[in-house]
């Protein structure tokens, strides 16, 4: 008779559990039309990073509405900021994104076609990662209310995710310190989720100065700070045989001379090195900062170095992320209407040997553990703060790569706002655990700590200075 009272408990536990979760669901689908207005706005604008005034007060605007206390302006940066509900333990934050990208504008056709007017685009979907994280942050603060339990979520607003860093300010102004555990999503082509990671990244903008001079008739007064930039190029390109398979080296030439007729007395290089081990980012970057060292020596010039971001890898959770995977099942893909079926089609014909079946976005990827991922992102420093887990969702079209038009153009229309939701119903049903069984947190801690190691100390690759604010004017 006990074994059988305790069969029918769980039984009750599980059908009620069942029940709040279909009702969260719920909760999120009744403001699709907010929340996908909300979203589109932020696409409409376009702002990149730490600049992004009109889609942070909006979300801003959103959660207040909904009773949350905002705190604007948090770790210096303007466009960051916290909004919290609730009391006690445990404390759930999730992160939200909102910058664009410059140089990808498009409108939301399925043919390349930019906006007149907008230089940026959302190529990576952050207008459905900032509305998405609301919307579950939202259903979460309405089960807290209505069931009268302890707990606090935290929302994060955080800007200029796209080379400017800046969660990483966040994380060391300490603002992740009272957080148990961080929920968070990516755009995609696909839904899934695992215990996966990132590489580490390090960026920054090497500015060489020389003496002008006219090319033809003077040119023994010159002194090139093209050539100081070249130099040292040549040397980094030379330094890719000799570091490690996984390193990642890019270079791009921001500004080497106005007129070939005069000798530039100023020239620009912009840097990023990746690689999985945060450590081995360190010592490449140390390596190509001798390179610039050895090209002002020989062409008599000088540079200044400005580090303009710097990242982590992300720090994978088992715990998490099979607790994600499986509310993800419950929520399930997206499916496409017969108009978004003949949108998706179209773009799937630009995609050439990389297009998917469009039935991918239906499904929902096998659990995946140990994968490093070939982008970097400032998640990476949250989750060396607190354990942290992630998953993406089906804003585009199967086969669509990010920082590409077609994702811009996927973004603007129903097919984004239906993954958005999708990430936004998984997220919430995640919390929702973590709320009610404090065990998984502490196991996922337990975890955490094991693998950050008891001795480690973060320190932030930007180092001290201050958020780059500027780094995209």
């Amino acid at each position: 008779m006990k074994q059988l009272i305790a069969v029918l408990l769980l039984a009750s536990q599980f059908a009620l559990a069942q029940k709040e979760k279909q009702a969260i669901m719920a909760d999120i689908e009744a403001k699709k039309e907010l929340y996908a207005e909300k979203a589109m706005e932020i696409w409409d604008w376009s702002e990149v990073g730490y600049q992004e005034e009109k889609s942070a007060k909006s979300l801003q605007e959103l959660l207040k509405s909904e009773g949350f206390q905002v705190e604007a302006g948090v770790a210096e940066i303007p466009t960051a900021f916290m909004a919290t509900f609730g009391s006690g333990s445990p404390v759930i934050g999730i992160l939200g994104e909102y910058d664009a990208l410059p140089g990808l504008s498009q409108a939301a056709v399925p043919t390349k076609q930019a906006r007149e007017g907008i230089d940026a685009g959302h190529a990576c979907g952050h207008h459905l990662f900032g509305v998405g994280s609301a919307a579950a942050a939202i259903a979460l603060k309405n089960w807290l209310k209505d069931s009268k339990k302890s707990g606090t979520i935290q929302f994060f607003g955080t800007p200029a995710e796209e080379g400017g860093s800046g969660k990483v300010y966040m994380v060391r102004a300490g603002l992740f310190d009272d957080t148990d555990v961080v929920l968070q999503w990516h755009p995609g082509s696909a839904n899934g989720t695992g215990a996966t990671s990132t590489l580490a990244n390090k960026t920054g903008k090497f500015r060489f100065y020389g003496t002008s001079a006219h090319a033809a008739s003077a040119p023994h007064r010159g002194r090139s700070a093209l050539d100081g930039v070249e130099a040292m190029n040549d040397m980094v390109n030379m330094l890719r045989e000799h570091v490690t398979d996984p390193t990642r080296i890019h270079y791009v030439i921001t500004q080497g001379g106005r007129a070939p007729n005069v000798v530039p007395d100023f020239a620009e290089v912009y840097y990023y090195v990746r690689h999985p081990d945060v450590e081995q980012v360190k010592e490449v970057w140390n390596r190509i900062v001798k390179a610039a060292d050895g090209a002002a020596l020989g062409t008599e010039t000088r540079y200044e170095l400005e580090v303009t971001g710097g990242v982590y890898n992300i720090l994978p959770n088992e715990v998490l992320a099979k607790q994600m995977h499986e509310n993800l099942q419950i929520v399930g893909g997206v499916s496409y209407t017969d108009e978004e079926r003949a949108f998706a089609e179209k773009i799937a014909e630009t995609l050439g040997q990389y297009s998917l079946p469009l039935e991918v976005s239906e499904e929902i990827l096998p659990y995946v553990s140990g994968v490093v991922g070939s982008a970097s992102t400032d998640v990476g420093d949250v989750s060396w703060a607190v354990p942290t887990v992630g998953m993406r969702a089906a804003t585009w079209v199967p086969g669509v790569a990010a920082h590409s038009w077609q994702a811009v153009a996927c973004g603007g229309t129903t097919i984004g706002v239906k993954g958005m939701m999708v990430a936004a119903k998984s997220m919430a049903l995640t919390g929702l655990d973590l709320l009610k069984n404090p065990k998984l947190i502490e196991a996922a801690k337990e975890e955490w700590i094991e693998k950050r190691g008891d001795n480690f100390k973060y320190e932030a690759l930007v180092g001290d200075r201050a958020p780059a604010l500027d780094y995209r004017k």
